[in-house]
């Protein structure tokens, strides 16, 4: 269904593939941001200082017109690295993650071909060995009422099978609920007839 999507669940373990003395070290990891790839690159390259290449890709984002990534080759010839480990992503329809492949040089040239299938395998090994879930794309809305509309907004929300995500209760209440894309158009429906109680989407 088009309001789902797939992610890892956690950071993948090391993976580690080997051609002609050169070893590509692989690893997968679920983001949400910027800054959770800024972390995850600098703690890896923290952990390989010696290493020449630092390679990766990342998507972010479940709509098309959402949807941000990027693929860097660090200093590998062009396409050869960041656009391969990115066309893994595509490849198993992962989004919110981030693939960083890290090369140590045996001495042997592997040549543009080789590269390719070394970046290429070694994503695909990070994303054969990861967790993977499902996720549903979900809409929020936050309920805005006075107490005394306690009841109805609480029976609209069991009704229509809303997630509660936050409350604030007092003599003016807000409600933060979410529900899967799919099922959204009905839920401004429900609190049409009650003009005192406020639906606002986040």
């Amino acid at each position: 269904m088009e309001d789902l999507y797939k992610t890892l669940v956690k950071p993948t373990s090391e993976v580690l593939f080997k051609d002609k003395g050169s070893k590509f070290f692989g690893y997968a990891f679920p983001v949400e941001n910027e800054e959770d790839i800024k972390y995850f690159l600098e703690e890896i390259k923290n952990k390989h200082s010696s290493a020449r290449h630092h390679c990766y890709a990342w998507q972010i984002g479940t709509e098309k017109d959402k949807i941000q990534y990027r693929a860097n080759d660090d200093g590998e010839p062009s396409n050869t690295a960041g656009m391969p480990i990115y066309g893994q992503l595509q490849s198993f329809d992962i989004t919110n993650a981030l693939i960083i492949v890290v090369r140590y040089f045996g001495g042997v040239k592997l040549g543009v071909g080789g590269l390719i299938n070394a970046y290429k395998t070694t994503a695909q090994m990070c994303l054969e060995a990861a967790d993977i879930i499902e996720k549903t794309i979900d809409i929020h809305y936050k309920i805005t009422f006075e107490y005394k509309h306690m009841n109805t907004v609480m029976r609209i929300i069991k009704e229509k099978n809303l997630n509660i995500e936050s409350q604030t209760m007092n003599l003016s209440c807000e409600i933060v609920v979410s529900i899967r894309e799919s099922q959204a158009a009905q839920v401004p429906i429900s609190f049409e007839p009650f003009y005192e109680i406020k639906l606002t989407e986040l």
